[in-house]
């Protein structure tokens, strides 16, 4: 099935987000050694940028080891790319004990990067971020299931935190977080006390970003991690034997 990318928004350079979803691709494996990448003019519509943008992310790839260009027939992954694909058991991937352990993962990984983003914040930083959880609010309040704009929303804190190993290593973990937040977003829309208590979590992290103050801002997000397993955990058992289990497959993402 031929691949499909996310277009890019404003918040880190334009090229590197290209590059760190063809990267997130190749080391997933679904861009296997010797396989073409598809055609610039392709990339530049699925992505939504220019030209000059797709260029620079694959000579960033380039540069990486992970692809090679062929005069006349394009560019290809490198069959000897410098890191092999992560794998993920699928069967264990269908189950309450699965979105727990991944919300385990992001606790240890959100918290440090809200920190950052707390030292590190600018006032374009905090605008976007402020716009990001409005927009997760606004979702939510309009019916829908607010999973993108959660992912935008903590892509809006990994892009504050100015570090592009970081936020290289979340934007490939979202191909798997997008499942789990599926499910915590499912069994909290359930429940009216415990979307209200999402909201107020998420509220708490941006208020200590915007403050500067790291300490309280790792602190929040580690706790709306710990909550949201504790909501998990606390799901009702009709919930998770019909459609928790549903949302969970995708834990392991298909093929875009």
């Amino acid at each position: 099935m031929t691949t499909r990318f996310r277009p890019v928004t404003s918040g880190a350079r334009l090229s590197d987000q290209v590059a760190q979803q063809l990267a997130a691709e190749i080391s997933a494996g679904r861009l296997g050694g010797g396989e073409k990448l598809p055609t610039e003019a392709r990339l530049v519509e699925q992505f939504q940028v220019s030209r000059t943008v797709v260029r620079e992310a694959v000579s960033r790839l380039k540069s990486l080891g992970l692809v090679d260009s062929r005069q006349g027939s394009g560019v290809f992954v490198n069959a000897k790319a410098p890191y092999a694909p992560l794998n993920f058991d699928h069967r264990h991937t269908e189950s309450r004990e699965a979105v727990v352990q991944m919300a385990e993962v992001r606790r240890a990984l959100e918290a440090e990067v809200a920190g950052l983003a707390a030292q590190r914040r600018n006032a374009a930083d905090v605008k976007r971020l402020q716009q990001a959880v409005q927009a997760l609010d606004k979702a939510v309040q309009a019916g829908g299931d607010g999973v993108e704009e959660d992912l935008r929303f903590h892509r809006a804190i990994a892009d504050a935190a100015h570090n592009p190993f970081m936020l290289g290593t979340l934007d490939y973990l979202a191909q798997f977080v997008r499942g789990a937040i599926g499910v915590t977003r499912a069994n909290e829309a359930r429940r009216a006390d415990f979307a209200q208590q999402v909201r107020s979590e998420h509220h708490a992290v941006v208020l200590a970003i915007e403050a500067g103050d790291v300490a309280r801002a790792r602190k929040a997000a580690a706790r709306h991690m710990d909550n949201a397993i504790k909501r998990i955990e606390n799901a009702d058992p009709g919930f998770w034997s019909q459609e928790g289990a549903r949302l969970a497959r995708p834990l392991v993402a298909p093929r875009l």
